[in-house]
């Protein structure tokens, strides 16, 4: 006879909540494959204790870090949510498209929303008070549709050039497709090129 190790409402709702304290970034669907349960149970599960979705989740995870974090521009002036963020290395950001950032007639995202998540997470990765763009080359390489997500990812290429510049490239992806890429070139407020002996 096989007995059902199953653990009961109470010992789930405690090993859930447990986990996700532990990764706060835990899908649904990968909480209910862990607990071999279904998504709704998982759902309702976590209303019962008052555990937010997974995107307020990040929100709360997120914003605290990049407050602290952020230099250049204030943190609700940057176009998407950041998620993560190195100073003078890598940022990633998201962005959801919804019905007021698409062209009516055809659902495709406006192009100059994702070149703002993109040129704002460039401004936000710098580790200065000012980062201003000054250049940029960018591409659409596929149309981003209403309801969408867009994750920015930014990386910081060349500290400095000769003229105390930065440059930082970003990528942007639906569903790890390449939808937007973009090289930033960004005027710094200090201009001391590091390691220059002349």
């Amino acid at each position: 006879m096989v007995m059902n190790m199953r653990p009961s409402k109470k010992e789930r709702q405690k090993l859930l909540r447990s986990t996700i304290e532990d990764n706060p970034f835990i899908t649904d669907e990968e909480l209910a494959e862990h607990f071999s349960v279904s998504v709704q149970t998982i759902r309702l599960d976590r209303m019962e204790l008052a555990i937010p979705e997974l995107r307020e989740r990040i929100k709360t995870v997120a914003v605290k870090h990049v407050e602290d974090e952020v230099k250049s521009l204030p943190i609700d002036e940057v176009i998407g949510e950041i998620i993560d963020i190195q100073l003078d290395q890598t940022a990633i950001s998201i962005f959801d498209v919804k019905e007021e950032h698409v062209f009516i007639r055809n659902s495709i995202t406006r192009g100059h929303h994702l070149f703002a998540q993109a040129n704002s997470l460039a401004v936000a990765v710098i580790n200065d008070d000012l980062a201003l763009t000054v250049k940029v080359n960018i591409h659409f390489m596929r149309p981003v549709k209403n309801g969408e997500r867009v994750v920015a990812k930014a990386k910081v290429r060349k500290q400095h050039d000769v003229h105390g510049r930065t440059i930082v490239d970003v990528l942007s992806y639906v569903d790890q497709e390449l939808a937007f890429k973009g090289e930033f070139e960004m005027y710094r407020s200090s201009q001391t090129v590091e390691g220059e002996k002349e």
